[in-house]
């Protein structure tokens, strides 16, 4: 019997995609990830003993908890199933290989807390035909398991390489479910920055932070980052952002992690565990505008913006002519 002849399935079927139902998935953390994680993403790294840190690893002073970065919310989508949990949904086929986190957005309703049970509801928030790649948003939302709370929104921007090309060339498809204005594109001010932080990652680093459940290869196999075209396994993206975010709150509030409403961060370039992370920073108002670049390249790895309740009064006493340098 002959094969079947005739143009190739589309590697996205858009209708089966964004009919798919996400099953809830609950799970619990502790202190230790809480921990773990600031260590993961340099807290205490340079300074043991960092007064502006300590606390998020450490009951300083008698506190009776430990306080959780903002970025520590950045966990939570993948509890799901297989990561994000992409890899089952019906109508989406692509090359793993291929896949890049493109660009990240959380939204913090309430302080983290350093122990919970809670629970993800997720949702395709975003399908968008590129010709050449397929741009899939996945949303996640975290509630705490007993009351419902709502404590914080996860957005992941993927981007399929080799997956596009499933709509009409003439009229792409595309979805979004949230006003696509929400996340404002980042121009970096030609200004001088407002503030400068430069902190150095370990050579261990991506180890480290995989204890956190990020267990991708590329970060710890040498022989797999080479395959995908790496010298040597670099450092997970949410690692990097991680660090641009602790910048952040040590240089505008006061090394308190609560005063972060939403952040945003655009993946620019991989950063090899070891190299030296310099975040340039610019206040407007109520938003701290970064980018973070690799300082041994002089190349930009990160950019985007944190959205905070408020500045600290202290912000003020520490300004000299407008420059602040930790």
């Amino acid at each position: 019997m002959a094969a079947r002849s005739g143009p190739p399935a589309a590697a996205v079927d858009p209708e089966a995609v964004l009919s798919h139902s996400f099953p809830e998935v609950s799970f619990a953390y502790d202190e230790r990830d809480v921990a773990l994680y600031a260590l993961g993403v340099g807290a205490c790294g340079a300074d043991a003993v960092d007064e502006k840190e300590l606390h998020l690893v450490y009951h300083r002073d008698g506190q009776p908890h430990i306080k959780a970065l903002p970025t520590f919310a950045s966990l939570f989508p993948f509890k799901n199933s297989n990561g994000l949990g992409i890899v089952d949904v019906p109508g989406l086929n692509f090359d793993a290989s291929l896949l890049l986190h493109g660009q990240h957005y959380i939204e913090i309703y309430k302080p983290i807390p350093s122990r919970a049970n809670v629970v993800n509801k997720t949702k395709i928030a975003g399908l968008h035909d590129k010709g050449k790649a397929t741009i899939l948003e996945i949303e996640t939302t975290t509630h705490v398991k007993d009351s419902g709370e709502v404590l914080c929104m996860n957005r992941s921007t993927i981007y399929l390489r080799g997956a596009g090309g499933f709509s009409d060339p003439s009229r792409p498809y595309s979805y979004a479910s949230y006003p696509t204005n929400q996340v404002s594109r980042i121009s970096i001010p030609n200004s001088a920055p407002s503030a400068v932080y430069e902190d150095q990652t370990q050579q261990s680093q991506a180890l480290l932070y995989r204890l956190s459940g990020d267990y991708n290869p590329l970060h710890s196999d040498p022989m797999v980052a080479q395959v995908a075209g790496f010298t040597r396994p670099i450092l997970h993206g949410l690692s990097s952002l991680g660090f641009a975010i602790r910048a952040v709150i040590k240089s505008f509030c006061n090394g308190d992690p609560t005063a972060v409403k939403s952040i945003f961060g655009r993946f620019l370039l991989h950063v090899y565990p070891g190299e030296t992370l310099v975040t340039e920073m610019w206040l407007q108002g109520q938003r701290v505008l970064y980018q973070t670049k690799v300082k041994e390249r002089n190349r930009a790895v990160l950019s985007g913006y944190v959205l905070l309740k408020h500045i600290p009064s202290s912000l003020e006493e520490e300004r000299i002519d407008g420059f602040i340098r930790e």
